[in-house]
């Protein structure tokens, strides 16, 4: 009966949203709520989807040449499934602390509510605490990663300037996400972004098939435990973008619909980033090891400056995805996230782009900081602390007894989705913390030794004017 009387509540408060969504469109131009007003389950799959991919597209190749092929595919296949099942406890999480705040009167219509608060209400604040560390870090460096890619990507169209100039120029274009309020408002910009990623996917698929093997091409890999951890991390970062998954929910409608959403999006990111990795890999081979961007290798076309366009416009959306959490965590600290002035909310979110503009110059490793963030960030962030939460919650025989969403019975029930956890959290410890960030380390230390601190141009060819050309 109490597990009864939950439920109704849920689904009451959701279909109240869900008219409330439907009145204001009534109020609104159909234009404005075809483009810009989101949250149905269509926009929630298109925003995972595409927040996934992102710039990690590019460094995948370059994973392969450190895994080997074998290796590559598996592993993304298995976190690629690993990740979905994370995205799953999260969402879980988020509909138990949000019922329970709910059925206490709690009005979230004008709160976004974030995986740290979830982590508070369901845990307490030690736990509330070590989510906002983590989370906030992973999206800190996530939108780093976006500045620093869109610096090496326009290089190859552009190299009149050098990579850290790029860096200048993008981190001012990125500020402008200030004035997106909202997941609700990624609609358009989420459909955009997978269709871009799409693009360049299949790009580099046929672009690398057309091309051929290169002359004398070796396929070496694995050949050091330091390259092999190194690219298995970098893959555990690239099915490790659902830090925004709570806020994606949020934008939601009906939040509790979003249970296979993860999964089918990471089903649908698997059909670009193995065709494309693995022909990339298979034309180029160990050149790979010195080339982290795959773009630097595939020959100057028309095809490959339009992937290049494209990619920098997804990762103007991708930082806006990994900063807008952050602004909201900035504008709950200064007391402005429930005022309704978007002016005021956009000038208030500015100083959050200050210091990530400062460190993408200070560490412009495109692909090293990928796996370096992925094992000391992703790993805790996106499998580790929902897995242990999970766990804990629902720990009590009455958290079990009324939880709001049972374990699936084909996992065998609570005892089949504790030995999922478990395992979960013993392997990413062990081998994406443990080994991965020893591996990872090792890599960014060299990299900082090999281009120093404040690198001007990252992995740069020789300064010249004509097309990018292989021996």
């Amino acid at each position: 009966m109490a597990s009864e009387k939950v439920e109704t509540v849920v689904a009451g408060n959701y279909l109240e949203m869900e008219r409330e969504e439907e009145d204001s469109k009534s109020a609104t131009s159909k234009l404005s709520s075809l483009f810009w007003h989101g949250g149905s389950v269509y926009d929630a799959w298109f925003s995972c989807a595409s927040n996934q991919v992102a710039q990690v597209l590019l460094t995948l190749p370059y994973s392969f040449s450190q895994l080997g092929m074998v290796s590559g595919i598996i592993f993304q296949l298995f976190y690629g499934l690993m990740g979905s099942w994370t995205a799953y406890l999260i969402s879980v999480l988020y509909v138990e602390y949000r019922t329970r705040k709910e059925r206490e009167k709690v009005d979230f219509r004008n709160h976004v509510i974030q995986w740290f608060e979830v982590l508070d209400g369901l845990l307490g604040k030690h736990w509330r605490n070590l989510g906002l560390f983590f989370n906030c870090t992973f999206l800190l460096f996530g939108s780093v990663i976006q500045l620093i890619a869109c610096a090496s990507n326009i290089y190859y169209i552009n190299d009149n300037l050098d990579k850290r100039t790029w860096t200048y120029i993008f981190g001012a274009c990125c500020a402008t996400t200030v004035f997106i309020p909202s997941f609700h408002n990624y609609r358009i910009w989420s459909f955009l972004g997978l269709l871009m990623t799409t693009y360049t996917a299949w790009y580099m698929t046929i672009a690398s098939l057309m091309h051929g093997q290169v002359d004398g091409v070796k396929h070496s890999g694995p050949t050091k435990l330091v390259l092999y951890f190194t690219g298995a991390t970098n893959i555990l970062y690239t099915f490790g973008g659902h830090a925004v998954t709570v806020e994606i929910m949020h934008a939601m409608w009906k939040p509790q619909k979003f249970k296979m959403i993860y999964l089918i999006a990471t089903l649908y990111v698997l059909t670009l980033t193995l065709p494309s990795a693995s022909a990339v890999y298979w034309a180029f081979g160990d050149l790979l090891l010195t080339h982290s961007n795959a773009l630097s290798l595939l020959p100057r076309t028309g095809f490959r400056d339009t992937a290049v366009i494209l990619m920098l416009i997804h990762q103007f959306i991708t930082f806006g995805f990994a900063c807008t959490p952050l602004y909201f965590v900035w504008e709950k600290f200064i007391g402005v996230h429930e005022t309704k002035s978007l002016l005021k909310r956009a000038l208030a979110r500015l100083p959050v782009v200050i210091p990530i503009w400062f460190l993408a110059i200070i560490f412009p490793f495109f692909g090293p900081i990928n796996s370096t963030v992925g094992s000391l960030l992703v790993s805790f962030t996106v499998y580790i602390i929902p897995a242990l939460a999970h766990m804990i919650t629902f720990a009590p025989a009455p958290a079990r007894e009324n939880a709001v969403e049972r374990p699936p019975s084909m996992l065998g029930g609570w005892v089949g989705l504790y030995s999922m956890n478990v395992f979960v959290v013993v392997w990413v410890l062990v081998v994406g913390f443990g080994l991965g960030g020893w591996a990872s380390m090792l890599n960014f230390i060299h990299q900082i030794n090999t281009f120093g601190l404040f690198a001007k141009c990252y992995q740069c060819p020789p300064h010249n004017k004509a097309s990018i050309k292989l021996n």
